[in-house]
C-alpha cells in the first residue's frame, strides 16, 4: 500500500491528484519539476552503462533466475541534485553523502505460477569519490515500493515518489535494489497486487541481477543485505526476512526496517476498513484492487457481480489492468464500501471463507517467526491507510518468538508523510548497523 488516499478534498478529481502525489508532501514531485535534475544525465556519464550513444546494453548469456538481460541508465545525479530531489519530497537529507547513478535492470524471474518470465527494477549505486571508495565493498538495500496501479509509476520508469527511498539509501553509501515487481515497469502481464509469494521471488531475483550489474560497473557487493519497504513494500520486507532463513541469493540479512506495512491483514487491516480507522477513499481503492488481483490467484468470485454492485461490476477488472492511473481509477469507484459491494459480500468480508480466506492467509503472518537480524517497525498513529495496529500486531508476533522489535511511532502524520519521516531514520540505522 502506498499513495495517501484522503477523503477530505472537495472533488473526485482533487482526490485522485492527492492520491497520486500524496497531498502537499509530494505536490512538487511532478516529472516536469524534476526534469532539470535528471533528464539530461540519464543516458550520459553512467559508468559503463549502455552503449557509447546511451542505448541500453544487452548483457545476459545465461537463462537462470536472476539472469541480467539488459541494463538501461536512467539517472545520474550529483550529491546536490539528490539533496534537492529529496527535499522536494519532504525527505530529510542528513544522510546524503554521495551522488547516485541509477539503472533499470531487466532480469529473469518466475510468475505467480512459477513459470519463466521477466521483470524490471531500479538499481542505484553511490558515486565513488575516490579510487579507494570505488573498490569498497557495498552493502545492498532491498527496497520494496508501495501500492501502484499503473505500470509506469514503477521506480525503474518514473523518477517520482518510488525513487525517493532508493536515492536516499544510495546517497548514504549503499547499493540499492528496488524491484518493480511483476506486471509493473517494463515487465509483462498484470500486477498481482499483494501477492507476497511473487513479490519475494521477484525481489530475490533482483538481488541476483544486482550483483551482476554491480560487477559490470566495476563495483563489489559485500554480501550484507538490508531490508526495507513502504506500505505494501513493508509486507514484502517482512516476507523476505522470513525467507532469509533458507538464504536469499547468497546474501546475509543484517537489518530489517519496514515502514507502515499491512502486517496483519486479518486481525488489523481488514477490521479497520469497517470501523473508520481506514478512510473511505482508501478502503474502497485498496479493497477493490486486492479483490480483483487476488481473484486471479484464488477463487474469490466467478463473476464480478457476485462481489461488486452495479454499475461498478461491469468495468472494475479493466480498471486494475496495470494501465490505468489512480487519477482514472479513483473517480470510477464509489465513495464507500457499502456502495461498492453487494450486501452478501459485505457481510462475508467480516467472516471470510473460501477463496477470500485463502487469499488473506497466503499474504498474512510474515511476522510469525524469528528473523536472523534485528527488526525495527516504523509506523504512524495518524495513518488512516495502514493503521499503526498493523505494526503492533507484528511486534507481538515477533515477541512470541523471543524477538524484540520496537514500534517507532512517527506521530500524527499521514501514510505518505510517515515514509518521509521514517526513511532517513532507517538510513541512519542501516549505516550504524554496518559500522
Amino acid at each position: 500500500m502506498n499513495a495517501e488516499r484522503t477523503n477530505t478534498t472537495n472533488s473526485t478529481a482533487g482526490k485522485a491528484r492527492s492520491v497520486r502525489r500524496g497531498g502537499a508532501a509530494l505536490a512538487a514531485l511532478t516529472l516536469a519539476g524534476l526534469a532539470g535534475l535528471t533528464a539530461a544525465p540519464a543516458a550520459q556519464g553512467a559508468e559503463g552503462a549502455g552503449t557509447a550513444d546511451g542505448r541500453p546494453a544487452a548483457v545476459a548469456h545465461h537463462t537462470g533466475r536472476g539472469a541480467l538481460l539488459r541494463v538501461t541508465p536512467v539517472a545520474d545525479l550529483s550529491r546536490a541534485e539528490v539533496a534537492a530531489f529529496l527535499k522536494k519530497g519532504e525527505f530529510g537529507t542528513e544522510t546524503v553523502r554521495y551522488g547516485v547513478r541509477a539503472y533499470r535492470l531487466t532480469y529473469r524471474t518466475v510468475d505467480t505460477q512459477g513459470r519463466p518470465t521477466t521483470a524490471t527494477g531500479v538499481f542505484v549505486l553511490p558515486k565513488a569519490q575516490s579510487e579507494t571508495e570505488r573498490h569498497r565493498a557495498l552493502g545492498l538495500v532491498s527496497d520494496a515500493h508501495g501500492t501502484m496501479v499503473h505500470r509506469d509509476y514503477a521506480p525503474s520508469v518514473s523518477e517520482d515518489f518510488g525513487r525517493l527511498s532508493p536515492y536516499l539509501h544510495a546517497a548514504a553509501g549503499k547499493a540499492v535494489a528496488a524491484p518493480d515487481h511483476l506486471g509493473l515497469g517494463k515487465g509483462p502481464g498484470v500486477h498481482p497486487y499483494m501477492d507476497a509469494r511473487s513479490a519475494v521471488t521477484a525481489s530475490e531475483d533482483m538481488l541476483r541481477a544486482s550483483r551482476t550489474a554491480a560487477e559490470r560497473e566495476g563495483r563489489t557487493l559485500s554480501g550484507d543485505l538490508y531490508l526495507t519497504g513502504f506500505s505494501q513494500g513493508g509486507q514484502v520486507a517482512m516476507a523476505l526476512a522470513r525467507e532469509a532463513r533458507r538464504g536469499l541469493a547468497g546474501f546475509t540479512v543484517r537489518a530489517v526496517a519496514p515502514v507502515s506495512g499491512p502486517h496483519d491483514l486479518s486481525g488489523a487491516e481488514m477490521p479497520a476498513l469497517f470501523d473508520g480507522r481506514v478512510n473511505d477513499t482508501s478502503a474502497v481503492f485498496y479493497l477493490s484492487y486486492f479483490l480483483v488481483a487476488q481473484n486471479r490467484l484464488h477463487p474469490i468470485y466467478k463473476d464480478p457481480s457476485d462481489v461488486f454492485r452495479a454499475p461498478y461490476a461491469d468495468g472494475i477488472e479493466r480498471l486494475f489492468d496495470s494501465r490505468h492511473s489512480e487519477e482514472e481509477v479513483i473517480p470510477a469507484l464509489p465513495k464507500t464500501l457499502k456502495e461498492l459491494l453487494t450486501p452478501d459480500f459485505y457481510d462475508r468480508l467480516r467472516h471470510p471463507t473460501g477463496g477470500l480466506l485463502a487469499a488473506l492467509a497466503a499474504n498474512d503472518g510474515f511476522c510469525d517467526g524469528k528473523p536472523a537480524a534485528p527488526v525495527r517497525l516504523y509506523a504512524a498513529r495518524g495513518d488512516t491507510d495502514v493503521p499503526i495496529q498493523n505494526a503492533r500486531s507484528c511486534a507481538a508476533a515477533l515477541a512470541a518468538h523471543g524477538v524484540r522489535a520496537p514500534v517507532l511511532d512517527q506521530g500524527g502524520v499521514t501514510h505518505m508523510e510517515s515514509l518521509g519521516k521514517a526513511a532517513p531514520k532507517v538510513a541512519r540505522w542501516f549505516v550504524r548497523v554496518e559500522a
